[in-house]
């Protein structure tokens, strides 16, 4: 850990402390593109509980206009919305799969999020998967790993959803 990992179609992007790799997109800038150009999130993992990470994560983006989407087999509704048992069973296209689960669950969660056609798969900090990041990228999915949506939203200074900047 340690390392921020962003793939961007076919592209990765390897960094510590945001060096630039050889590419279209520097690591900031396609987080940047990420949370401006996508308004709904898929939260994999997502708890009823204020003092669980993703229910402060998930809290703190929809105050900011984010559409969010509970998917926890375990939930019937977190945060006044629906909670989806899976990725499957969610209503209409993925934008981007926010995934709090134990990083060996990824696979199965990113394979999923392949599926049901989503832009972009975010794992949370502590959550990373090389073969499933390879297997997302390797189908134009953008992939960021080891990464707080959160603090990134915060660092970036990213308007709320119809705010002009």
């Amino acid at each position: 850990m340690g390392h921020a990992h962003i793939s961007v179609g076919s592209t990765v992007i390897r960094e510590r402390r945001w060096s630039h790799a050889p590419s279209r997109s520097s690591g900031p800038d396609a987080i940047g593109r990420i949370l401006e150009n996508y308004r709904t999130l898929a939260v994999v993992g997502l708890s009823s509980r204020p003092t669980r990470p993703s229910h402060g994560v998930a809290a703190y983006m929809q105050a900011r206009g984010y559409r969010i989407i509970p998917v926890n087999p375990h939930e019937e509704s977190v945060l006044e919305e629906k909670c989806y048992s899976s990725l499957e069973d969610v209503p209409g296209p993925l934008e981007v799969v926010v995934i709090f689960r134990r990083p060996e669950c990824v696979p199965e969660v990113v394979e999923a999020a392949i599926r049901c056609g989503a832009k972009v798969v975010w794992m949370q900090i502590g959550v990373e998967s090389a073969e499933a990041a390879q297997k997302a990228q390797r189908v134009g999915v953008t992939v960021v790993e080891n990464q707080c949506i959160m603090v990134q939203h915060r660092r970036l200074r990213i308007p709320p959803a119809g705010a002009r900047a």
